[in-house]
Order: structure tokens, then C-alpha cells, then sequence
């Protein structure tokens, strides 16, 4: 079943792992809801928090999984509790995957980062990223636990 996605993630630092996700051809039918132009969420940034939350909550319609992808400054995010939040506020299915060992544009692994508060204090299932069969078979769980 083809599933509407919100990936959550830090975008500066993350982009690269990310995608490496989002784009093989496996998930690319899963809408990758969220940030995919820079350029909107920079301008957002600049014009307030309000701004941000409202490119978040837009990201967020239509979606029935959000996956919170975990790297190693992804809890310390400004809107990271924001995101996890408003997708159990509209009963997503949620699950996080740690995206550290993947490889960023020099080529480098990173080391691992804690997991968002909200995501352990309500005991959503956490991955460490093995390849996309096995995302797709996590993202269908969630949906399913959700009753999506």
C-alpha cells in the first residue's frame, strides 16, 4: 500500500543521510512529505516560529506515517518535539530510525544521537537504518498500530 510520509530530521546536518532514504525506488512512492526545498524552510526560519510551524503542520496533511530520522543532533532540534507531537496529535503511525551510519556528502559516518524525548516517552519503536525493505515493512507496522 502506498503510504504519505513526513520525514522528520535535521535538515542542515542530516539532508544527505536522508535522502539516501528517501529517494531509493522503493520509497520513492511513499510521498516524502516535510522539507524537501531548503529554500522554504529558510525563508520560514527568517520570518518566525509561527512560520516554521506552519510549513510542519502543511508538511503533515495527508500523511499517516511520520518517521523521525535520528542522527546525531536530531533531539537537540528547536521543532523536533513540535513535529512528533502534531503527528500524534493527528494519530500518525511513528516510529524513529537512526540514519548515523550512513554517509553524508564527504563521505563520512556520524556517531549515534539520543532519540527524541516524545519518541521514547511514548515508547514508539526505534531503528537503527538496514536497508529499505526493511524501512518500508517498519513504515507499514506503524500505520497498522495506528489503525491507518
Amino acid at each position: 500500500m502506498v503510504r504519505r510520509v513526513f520525514f522528520s530530521f535535521h535538515y542542515q546536518r542530516d539532508i544527505v543521510r536522508v535522502n539516501q532514504i528517501r529517494n531509493l525506488p522503493e520509497i520513492i512512492d511513499e510521498s516524502a512529505a516535510g522539507f524537501k526545498d531548503s529554500s522554504l524552510w529558510e525563508d520560514a526560519k527568517k520570518k518566525s516560529d509561527n512560520a516554521v510551524k506552519k510549513l510542519i503542520d502543511d508538511g503533515l496533511i495527508g500523511t499517516s506515517v511520520t518517521v523521525v530520522c535520528i542522527g546525531n543532533q536530531t533531539s537537540g532540534r528547536k521543532f523536533i518535539n513540535y513535529e512528533i507531537q502534531k503527528s500524534i496529535d493527528r494519530g500518525n503511525g511513528i516510529l524513529g530510525v537512526q540514519i548515523h551510519d550512513l554517509k553524508n556528502f564527504s563521505g563520512e559516518v556520524d556517531t549515534a544521537g539520543s532519540a527524541p524525548y516524545l519518541l521514547t516517552k511514548n515508547n514508539y519503536p526505534i531503528y537503527k537504518y538496514i536497508n529499505h525493505i526493511k524501512l518500508k515493512e517498519w513504515i507499514e507496522t506503524a500505520a497498522k498500530a495506528a489503525g491507518k
